[in-house]
């Protein structure tokens, strides 16, 4: 079974915020998805898959939903998407074995940003690597588009999680 990459769209779960920002988290989350299986592929020459949570996550409660649902389906790296701003320790993957990226989106007036540096402290504070992904450019709240650069190192990071992930309990003469 091939290892596979677990998107995670990280919310705020206030209500009004979250009822705002819904569709934009969900549209990352299926844009990462679109571009990493878009363009990688496993050894075998099968597109890499990805699976997205069910729902979006603002709470540990909906983290602990999507870290059951990844462990079913051979998840070995996660990427949390977000253009909003709530609490990273509520929310991060706290899985020691999963490989970890967030791209915080670079928005015009939702602080993905500050979600981004605040989750990867935590990361760092329990000892949990993580890649950090952040456009250069400032984008408008309504562009849906994954900016060149954010591409390439969510592409970046896709490639060697699924290296690792291949290996994972294997020697490497046997991958």
């Amino acid at each position: 079974m091939n290892a596979k990459i677990g998107i995670r769209p990280i919310i705020d779960g206030r209500k009004a915020e979250r009822e705002n920002l819904e569709e934009k988290v969900m549209s990352m989350a299926v844009a990462a998805k679109e571009l990493i299986e878009g363009n990688l592929k496993y050894l075998d020459g099968t597109p890499v898959q990805c699976v997205i949570a069910d729902t979006t996550i603002s709470g540990s409660a909906q983290a602990r939903d999507c870290a059951e649902k990844f462990s079913k389906e051979n998840v070995t790296a996660t990427l949390s998407v977000t253009s909003c701003w709530c609490y990273g320790s509520e929310t991060m993957d706290t899985d020691p074995n999963t490989i970890k990226a967030i791209w915080g989106f670079n928005g015009t007036e939702n602080p993905g940003a500050v979600y981004l540096a605040a989750a990867m402290a935590a990361h760092a504070q329990k000892g949990y690597p993580a890649f950090s992904i952040y456009g250069k450019d400032v984008q408008d709240k309504s562009d849906t588009s994954i900016p060149e650069d954010v591409q390439e190192k969510i592409l970046q990071f896709a490639r060697c999680a699924v290296a690792v992930g291949t290996m994972k309990g294997k020697s490497y003469v046997n991958v």
